[in-house]
């Protein structure tokens, strides 16, 4: 089958992977906030702490999230969010909070700084993954007994995070790559490039070569993990993410086998990627 010729009414058919499909990209970051929220509110009501992997990227979801917060008066206060990357330097150290491609800077800008104080996150359940000691992540999610949700966009290779598939003279097993904890690595090509494209004026060289990542391992870990794909540069990897081979050459396919995976795809993001296709569907 050539999954590139799937009808776009067929997306999603046949799929482990659930496909929710979002009219537009702003569509989408409001259900992915609701979602975040409806997960905390439940644990709240109980008298659960709750625990995320999230994502810096995309961002939309996170103005959606204190608007809700703030409006609704939704405690935070029981939440532990571990985000999934960050970049490194050359020689495997954070890059400076300061600089414009800061995961942890950008955090603070756009998501802690914004909530009220009595509702927000407590500063010692706001974690990163550490270069000096990767396996705090799993630590973490040891002590809680549990990781309720992971959240966040697909890379243009499949990649989830910063898992890149492998590359070079690489070579996993799925079994090995799910495996495959915490951890320093460098950045693909694809990955940069398309980075760069978004971030930085295609200067391919502004973006670090180098960064840590939360492991597929953990986030498999997770009750439900929901991915994101609001773009049309997204339309490749789509299809193989719902229809294609599972294989750790295209990470978020791996998901297929996960109990409660869903893809939130913006509309731009179900166009067939052959030329003529999308044509004949304009």
């Amino acid at each position: 089958m050539d999954i590139n010729r799937i009808k776009r009414e067929d997306l999603g058919k046949g799929s482990n992977i659930k496909l929710n499909v979002c009219e537009a990209e702003v569509d989408m970051y409001w259900k992915v906030a609701i979602e975040v929220l409806e997960t905390i509110e439940e644990n709240n009501k109980k008298g659960e702490p709750t625990i995320m992997v999230v994502p810096y990227g995309p961002l939309g979801p996170y103005a959606r999230i204190v608007y809700l917060v703030n409006k609704y008066r939704i405690s935070l206060k029981n939440c532990t969010f571990i985000n999934m990357d960050e970049y490194l330097t050359d020689d495997k150290k954070y890059i400076d909070k300061n600089d414009p491609l800061s995961f942890r800077g950008g955090m603070d800008r756009i998501f802690y700084s914004q909530i009220d104080d009595e509702l927000n996150v407590l500063p010692e359940n706001r974690y990163f993954p550490d270069p000096e000691n990767p396996g705090k992540v799993m630590e973490l999610i040891e002590k809680h007994g549990k990781l309720d949700m992971v959240f966040g966009g697909v890379g243009i290779n499949g990649h989830y995070a910063f898992n890149e598939p492998p590359y070079g003279d690489e070579e996993f097993t799925n079994e090995e790559f799910l495996n495959r904890p915490t951890r320093v690595l460098e950045v693909s090509r694809e990955t940069r490039t398309i980075n760069s494209f978004m971030n930085c004026g295609g200067d391919l060289n502004g973006i670090p070569k180098y960064c840590i990542t939360v492991g597929m391992k953990e986030m498999f870990m997770a009750k439900k993990v929901r991915m994101c794909m609001p773009r049309d540069w997204n339309a490749g990897a789509l299809r193989k993410v719902l229809h294609g081979e599972v294989t750790a050459k295209v990470p978020c396919s791996l998901f297929q086998n996960h109990p409660d995976a869903m893809l939130y795809a913006a509309e731009v993001a179900l166009a067939s990627p052959v030329p003529e296709i999308r044509v004949y569907n304009k």
